[in-house]
């Protein structure tokens, strides 16, 4: 049986610069990965809008097709036809709990619904918010966005994750308090994306984790957790390279995710990925060799 039958790979930080690009070396090993049969997976914390493009880019260049965990897996989609394989879901009275809070701690909430095929993906009360922090997003984003000024009160249906943005502290202190309020009901992190200068409390249902998505894939395929590898650079990735039979944190990755990590790679400008996926193959290749020894 083979060693590795799947990657699973976050997007910023771990396969692309800020450019969205992805490196002639990192572009050589995936397509080295893929020719060896293994199935890729992107899992990111982007907004399915922002990350399906990325998707397209992987499919041409490895010659399969890449299902896209989004919003750090409370959304998975098919790029190739936009399918949605799984949705997570916010049970209205704890989410009408939490937009209350995040307004009464003073931070605009900006949430996430299942709506690309309508030409946005996240409702906000206003593109015109006063956080320089947050402005800065909704500079961005603003084209992704519908404007839905009663939100906290009368949120839109179909809402099934979000954020709040601010320093690092304002958001632990938000994301303390909401798993307070609604105790098991969340799954949330602080962290901040390498394109903004704020920190963000990403807030999801509890169980809605990328390691989750991924294993509900393998699962369908036929996979085992001791046969995916896992690689990505920040907290919502802590899951999968735990979970994963080989997990590995990115050298640009903060300290507590090399901790949580089977091995650590160079950095994304050092070609991290690429290093990452020939341990893998050389993992691979010596269960290969073990195994025509054996038998």
């Amino acid at each position: 049986m083979a060693r590795f039958r799947l990657l699973a790979l976050d997007i910023d930080g771990t396969l692309v610069n800020l450019d969205d690009e992805i490196s002639p070396a990192t572009r050589a090993a995936l397509q080295r990965v893929a020719l060896a049969g293994t199935r890729i997976v992107l899992a990111t914390g982007r907004r399915y809008g922002r990350a399906v493009h990325l998707a397209h880019t992987l499919t041409e260049l490895v010659g399969q097709t890449c299902p896209l965990v989004s919003s750090s897996g409370a959304l998975v989609k098919d790029p190739a036809d936009h399918r949605t394989l799984y949705r997570a879901e916010l049970p209205r009275p704890e989410l009408l709990k939490i937009l209350a809070a995040i307004d009464a701690a003073g931070f605009e909430p900006i949430f996430y619904a299942d709506t690309f095929h309508e030409g946005y993906d996240l409702y906000c009360r206003t593109v015109d918010v006063a956080c320089p922090l947050l402005a800065e997003f909704m500079v961005r984003n603003a084209p992704f966005a519908h404007v839905w000024p009663r939100l906290v009160d009368e949120p839109p249906p179909g809402i099934f994750a979000g954020f709040a943005m601010g320093t690092r502290d304002q958001m632990q202190a938000l994301a303390d308090e909401l798993n307070r309020l609604v105790p098991g009901v969340l799954y949330t992190h602080v962290l901040r994306s390498p394109k903004y200068t704020g920190f963000m409390c990403e807030i999801a249902p509890a169980g809605a984790t990328k390691w989750a998505a991924v294993l509900r894939m393998a699962h369908q395929w036929g996979i085992a957790p001791e046969q995916i590898c896992a690689v990505g650079d920040d907290v919502n990735d802590v899951p999968m390279i735990e979970g994963a039979g080989l997990g590995i944190a990115m050298g640009n990755a903060p300290e507590e995710v090399r901790r949580a990590a089977d091995r650590v790679a160079p950095a994304l400008d050092d070609d991290g990925l690429a290093q990452a996926i020939q341990w893998m193959l050389e993992l691979e290749s010596e269960v290969s060799s073990t195994n025509k020894a054996l038998g």
